[in-house]
């Protein structure tokens, strides 16, 4: 299956068969706090900054999110969105839980962009759904409901279904709804990653879907995060994720070496391309 987004100029489709998709994480405040007051500041040459350095370093779209407490994100994420699409032209992904702040960036976001996100919540799937259908946009459906994150697989396909079924009611096609089934550190529950992994593979088998994952979180509280990220990526890639928000910076290659170890990269054009890129940046 391929959901395709677009920017002005550039088309990235995330397909079930194809290479990983990297949507990079840099610009988003949570945790960050030279962002955060960069973002209260209205310091936009930071967040250029930002966006060039993951796009260079190999993201394909780039997640914008302002949500800093106090913060008006109705008015400020269609500035950011607006100054990072006239600075790099690769898609966006526009991260928020308020939906007029999404309909705001959405107005102003070029091409089809992707929208992060809506979740099993009633209020969030009346709310967000036409949004995304009206703009045109593609959609990530979090695994989430009312009652938080279900521990069982089972439960979280359960939600994915009832996402994809809610979206087809407002005219949104299956294709242009990505799953995240959502991953936990394994540091608070060591069964964590394993659920994950298992939803994936029932996802992809029930559903056939694209699926990204928040891949940073897996490691969150423990020491050598990065080691942890890299085993997890892969297992998630062979499990059947297609899409993974995250730190190109760090973790392009290793991604581009698993779409090589599982056949994906024919004649190594994607890994060797990217490995040039990086020794010319240093």
């Amino acid at each position: 299956m391929k959901t395709l987004l677009k920017s002005n100029t550039i088309e990235v489709t995330i397909d079930t068969e194809g290479l990983v998709i990297m949507i990079g994480e840099k610009i988003n405040p949570t945790g960050r706090k030279k962002l955060s007051r960069m973002l209260k500041e209205r310091n936009f040459d930071y967040i250029k900054e930002i966006a060039s350095k993951q796009v260079n370093a190999g993201a394909d779209v780039l997640d914008v999110n302002v949500g800093v407490p106090g913060e008006d994100e109705v008015t400020l994420l269609p500035q950011v969105v607006k100054i990072v699409a006239e600075h790099v032209d690769i898609p966006l992904c526009l991260d928020s839980a308020n939906p007029e702040a999404l309909k705001a960036g959405l107005d102003v976001a070029p091409g089809k962009p992707l929208v992060n996100s809506v979740n099993g919540e009633e209020a969030s799937l009346k709310n967000v759904l036409p949004i995304v259908k009206d703009r045109g946009a593609a959609v990530i459906g979090l695994t989430m409901d009312n009652d938080g994150i279900p521990n069982e697989p089972e439960k979280r396909v359960a939600i994915a279904g009832k996402i994809i079924e809610r979206a087809a009611k407002v005219g949104i096609s299956v294709e242009d709804v990505v799953i995240d089934p959502l991953v936990l550190t394994v540091g608070a529950d060591h069964n964590a990653g394993a659920v994950t992994i298992r939803t994936i593979k029932m996802i992809r088998k029930e559903f056939g879907v694209n699926i990204n994952l928040g891949a940073s979180n897996v490691s969150f509280g423990l020491p050598e995060r990065h080691i942890i990220n890299q085993a997890f990526l892969a297992l998630a890639t062979m499990a059947g994720a297609s899409c993974m928000i995250t730190d190109p910076t760090k973790l392009a290659l290793p991604i581009r070496a698993i779409d090589l170890l599982l056949g994906r990269d024919e004649f190594g054009r994607a890994y060797i391309t990217h490995y040039r890129r990086t020794q010319k940046m240093e």
